[in-house]
């Protein structure tokens, strides 16, 4: 079992960066693929992005490829989202996630944190 918190949210400005952190628990951090969803006012739960424990392969929703980057270290059972040129549609509550699993899918994680808020100004 991994618990997961994150760390890194705020408020900035359109076209601003953050970088999310997910700090995760556990001997076996680096045997789950880590991903970060987002839930906007209203809406559900949707992916960001992912990476694969055993390839390190990542996997991006089209709105955030280009902007985000989803890397992970392991000697520090951390998984980050580097999120550069913000937009207000960015805006949501973010989550991270873990699954044993060796696919960086879209779906189907087993463990989440308690969400971190990311709130981007016009």
């Amino acid at each position: 079992q991994v618990q997961l918190v994150e760390s890194g949210g705020g408020l900035v400005q359109a076209g601003g960066s953050l970088r999310l952190s997910c700090a995760a628990s556990g001997r076996t951090f680096s045997r789950y693929t880590m991903a970060w969803f987002r839930q906007a006012p209203g809406k559900e739960r949707e992916f960001v992005a992912a990476i694969s424990w055993m390839t390190y392969s990542t996997n991006y929703d089209d709105s955030v490829k280009g902007r985000f980057t989803i890397s992970r270290d392991n000697a520090k059972n951390t998984v980050y989202l580097q999120m550069n040129s913000l937009k207000p549609e960015d805006t949501a509550v973010y989550y991270c996630a873990a699954d044993p699993s060796v696919v960086a899918r879209t779906f189907g994680y087993d463990y989440w944190g308690q969400g971190t808020q990311v709130t981007v100004s016009s």
